[in-house]
């Protein structure tokens, strides 16, 4: 795992979306656990200095968990000033999706659009690394 120091995180914009799977490989990077983490970005594509990991979600998304996770990325959102999420779905297998991880990423996608969050992206980081999620990947 690379090191990223804070000057760094907070003077370069996260505007590509390589840029984005570096950041992710770098303050992430190989799944050791289960959990959804969320990084939080300005209007200028800054990563603010907040990463949340969430490790208390179901294993099947229920339509009132889903809700509830994207309710509360929203509170965090509007008291953060973030005005972007980039989800990171973290679980120790291989890098291909499972039908659990399209679900989620499809779902909680959805559900922060009616709740009017923005989700800038979605990564997997899984024992190997890390790999992007495509919304063709879930909505397919």
């Amino acid at each position: 795992m690379t090191e990223i120091s804070a000057s760094t995180a907070n003077q370069q914009p996260l505007d590509t979306d390589e840029l984005i799977e570096q950041r992710v490989s770098a303050l992430i990077g190989r799944a050791s656990r289960r959990q959804l983490w969320l990084l939080f970005l300005d209007d200028d594509d800054i990563q603010l200095p907040m990463l949340v990991p969430i490790d208390d979600f179901p294993v099947q998304p229920r339509p009132a968990d889903v809700h509830a996770l994207a309710t509360g990325v929203a509170a965090i959102m509007e008291s953060a000033g973030a005005v972007r999420v980039i989800l990171v779905w973290e679980r120790y297998a291989g890098a291909d999706l499972s039908q659990l991880d399209r679900a989620w990423a499809r779902q909680l996608s959805a559900e922060c659009a009616a709740a009017g969050v923005p989700v800038r992206a979605q990564l997997l980081s899984h024992k190997r690394g890390v790999r992007w999620i495509a919304p063709d990947d879930y909505l397919g």
